[in-house]
């Protein structure tokens, strides 16, 4: 099984590549410690897209850390990788967001398999959940989306964007973002349009499970964008927004996997402390040995 982590952002709120930031108790990068609960269940290719700059630097790092059983690929997105046909003769600095991101691998995934941004932390059982998924649904066109509790993914420093899930039994029916979340009083406000929240939903959190025919899917709707869309010179084609188009087209169905997992991400330069504390709690719980990996 493969997965998939997105690693070519750059960390606009955090200040720096939050990526490549030591986060664990000997200064793993949170990407790891998804990489080690997911080893565990049987993911056993490991595909990081990142930037065009860093890819040797971070094969030449996880090569050095991850078991030697564990397939990497290391790949870089940029953002004259295009489909066959489609040219952008405009000024444009940065990639084509992180349905492009998934598109890059492409060439080296054959069947299904999970994408998570790589600055987020999962937690074990959401990697449990994914692969029974997967080996539940080896071979049909069923998606998965590993959803997390609404209240567990607010950050104290600031308003978060969450996708919120609008759910048919355990379908999901679409992926409403609202851009300006923060906890109030007991439950969860949206500043942006007003709207109040429970805490309780289910809200996406990048961590889809997908198959071969995305790809398809990406290179339809990316050359769409750069022929059609007004903002072509910054904007981007999102992972959720590609998949929310294939459900309204029959294309694809989507089952939403709670994932009843810890999540906690970093946003803000502030939660990174946070973050450490949590790591080194687990750490010392004897969830995580350390160093993460052995050494070879």
């Amino acid at each position: 099984m493969t997965l998939l982590l997105m690693a070519a952002g750059k960390g606009s709120r955090y200040g720096k590549l939050k990526q490549f930031d030591g986060f664990g108790p000997e200064g793993e990068f949170l990407m790891e410690f998804s990489i080690y609960d997911a080893q565990k269940y049987g993911f056993d290719h490991i595909v990081v897209i990142t930037q065009k700059d860093n890819v040797a630097y971070l094969q030449e790092y996880l090569q050095a850390r991850l078991p030697k059983h564990l397939q990497l690929d290391v790949l870089p997105q940029t953002y004259t990788d295009l489909p066959e046909g489609v040219s952008f003769n405009g000024e444009r600095t940065k990639p084509w967001g992180t349905a492009h991101a998934v598109w890059t691998a492409r060439d080296i995934i054959h069947g299904p398999f999970a994408v998570i941004n790589a600055d987020d932390y999962y937690g074990e059982a959401a990697f449990k959940h994914a692969a029974e998924f997967i080996r539940k649904h080896p071979g049909d066109e069923q998606y998965g989306l590993v959803a997390y509790t609404l209240s567990d993914t607010l950050s104290p420093h600031g308003s978060v964007s969450r996708g919120v899930c609008k759910q048919e039994g355990d379908q999901l029916v679409s992926v409403e973002e609202r851009i300006k979340l923060v906890p109030d009083h007991g439950g969860v406000k949206d500043m942006d349009t007003g709207l109040e929240f429970t805490g309780d939903e289910l809200v996406s959190m990048n961590f889809w499970v997908c198959r071969p025919s995305l790809f398809k899917q990406v290179a339809t709707d990316l050359a769409h964008f750069i022929e059609k869309a007004e903002n072509v010179v910054s904007g981007e084609v999102y992972l959720p927004f590609v998949i929310q188009g294939m459900l309204q087209k029959n294309k694809a169905s989507v089952k939403v996997i709670p994932a009843n997992s810890h999540w906690f991400g970093v946003t803000y330069a502030e939660d990174k402390e946070k973050a450490e504390a949590e790591l080194l709690e687990m750490t010392r719980a004897k969830k995580y040995p350390t160093p993460l990996w052995k050494k070879a």
